[in-house]
């Protein structure tokens, strides 16, 4: 074999590895795009769920007006975030603000018995723990592109087409560490 074809063997087998780390990197950009959209499915089921909530509870509880309003609030600032960051801390005071909810809720018996609100109970139940689910599926993703960002020699290629690491998605502090408590 001449040398001109070694150098044009080991110059195809980087290009072809190029081409496959590229498309590696594009694979995990695009799952964590997939992964973030998911968890945006799930809080906007949330959101959708608590102007119902709101409604079954007020009938019960209508001068708790603070956490009402509280709740109201935390929606819409939840609805109109925008970056990732905005929307991490707006679910953040949404899980707060249900927690007042249920709250009030625990201090009227009568309304823990009406269909609707044990109904709207389980699914928002359900919603959380979706939420959880799509949450620990985009920080998987997030981790594996990172690592995959920060790894020699994949670095010189995230580096070489601008790719960039991606922040996780979590709980802020300690009281929004816990679930919201829907089970009386």
């Amino acid at each position: 074999m001449s040398i001109l074809t070694i150098v044009l063997i080991v110059v195809a087998l980087l290009v072809v590895w190029l081409i496959a780390a590229y498309n590696g990197f594009v694979r995990l950009v695009n799952r964590t795009k997939e992964a973030w959209a998911d968890i945006e499915v799930q809080l906007k089921r949330r959101y959708d769920l608590i102007p119902n909530l709101v409604e079954t509870v007020k009938g019960y509880a209508t001068h708790e007006n603070a956490a009402f309003e509280n709740v109201t609030k935390a929606r819409t600032q939840a609805l109109g975030a925008q970056s990732m960051k905005e929307k991490e801390t707006a679910d953040n005071m949404v899980s707060s603000a249900l927690k007042s909810i249920f709250a009030v809720a625990e201090a009227y018996p009568q309304l823990r018995a009406v269909e609707s609100f044990t109904k709207l109970q389980d699914e928002l139940s359900d919603t959380e723990n979706k939420i959880q689910a799509a949450r620990r599926f985009y920080n998987g993703n997030v981790r594996d592109l990172n690592t995959k960002i920060e790894i020699f020699p994949y670095n010189l290629i995230a580096g070489m087409f601008k790719f960039e690491k991606r922040e996780f998605f979590e709980v802020e502090n300690e009281a929004e560490k816990q679930p919201v408590k829907v089970q009386f």
